[in-house]
């Protein structure tokens, strides 16, 4: 499986199937090699997945994440596998333990510790008996990693880490941790607006329900913004996290990952008017292929 160096995020979930099928045609054909797609309250994510992979020829469809407590292991290994065979391999498989909040407040089960939760899980799904028709024998996993555990977890068991909500600092300390031969697929916010001070207010809107869930705040403070910095969203915190400015803003930031040690970005371009979908200007702009 080649990801390239770009792929697009997006909460696709308010767009109606036809108009998310014409945005994955088109970010196929920019050159992207992901769309990245999210589980939280909306869509399936594997029959969005199945769904999408049948209507394009090359784009890789990956899960940023799926939720291991919506899915015993066997559930989620015969998900992956079917997914898998139907596309030809373009399917990656990203896990995470999510947050307690949505796991025991949205869900009713019981959060367990998270990096001994997913260990214990992979190892269940490794265990799976499946009778359906073999997929291709690349069947890549990444986990949501924050934290230095779960980071050096990500490197012994599965292909590599998807970090979200974080910085090229982030990045750095997450490719010491791994190694060099782990895929570090990072999740970048951008807001594409010349004026900083909007594009910053747009940032904060999109940080919003982020700020209360302990697994992002924990990592925030890790990498050295403070509970004020975070609570007030400073300039220096909301600019850390969300890549706001013009084009050489962006593309700084970009290869600011890269240079950390970033394999894959998945660009998540928030978009200042607002509505259901990304903000294709810029996904044009910086399209692989070309716009």
């Amino acid at each position: 499986m080649d990801l390239g160096k770009l792929g697009v995020w997006y909460f696709t979930d308010q767009m109606p199937a036809p108009e998310l099928v014409a945005l994955s045609r088109r970010i196929e054909r920019w050159g992207y090699g992901a769309l990245w797609v999210p589980e939280a309250v909306g869509r399936d994510p594997f029959a969005l997945s199945a769904a999408v992979l049948a209507q394009t020829e090359s784009l890789v469809l990956a899960t940023g994440i799926a939720n291991i407590y919506a899915r015993d292991p066997n559930a989620m290994a015969a998900a992956q596998k079917t997914v898998a065979e139907q596309s030809g391999g373009r399917f990656l498989l990203g896990l995470g333990v999510s947050h307690a909040p949505m796991v025991e407040g949205l869900r009713g089960h019981a959060y367990g510790k998270p990096v001994a939760t997913m260990r214990a899980y992979l190892e269940r799904m490794g265990q799976a008996p499946y009778a359906g028709a073999p997929p291709p024998d690349d069947l890549p996993i990444v986990l949501a990693a924050l934290g230095p555990r779960m980071l050096a977890l990500s490197a012994e068991q599965t292909q590599g880490a998807h970090p979200y909500n974080t910085d090229p600092e982030h990045t750095r300390r997450a490719r010491e941790i791994m190694g060099p031969d782990a895929w570090l697929c990072v999740e970048q916010k951008v807001v594409f607006e010349p004026d900083v001070a909007q594009a910053r207010q747009v940032a904060i809107a999109g940080l919003q329900m982020y700020k209360p869930l302990p697994n992002y705040r924990n990592n925030w403070k890790r990498l050295g913004y403070s509970e004020e910095e975070i609570e007030s969203d400073s300039d220096r915190f909301i600019d850390g996290i969300v890549a706001c400015g013009g084009e050489d803003i962006v593309r700084g930031r970009i290869q600011a990952h890269l240079d950390a040690g970033a394999s894959h970005i998945c660009i998540q371009p928030l978009n200042p008017a607002g509505g259901p979908g990304p903000d294709e200007r810029i996904l044009e702009i910086l399209a692989p292929a070309g716009g």
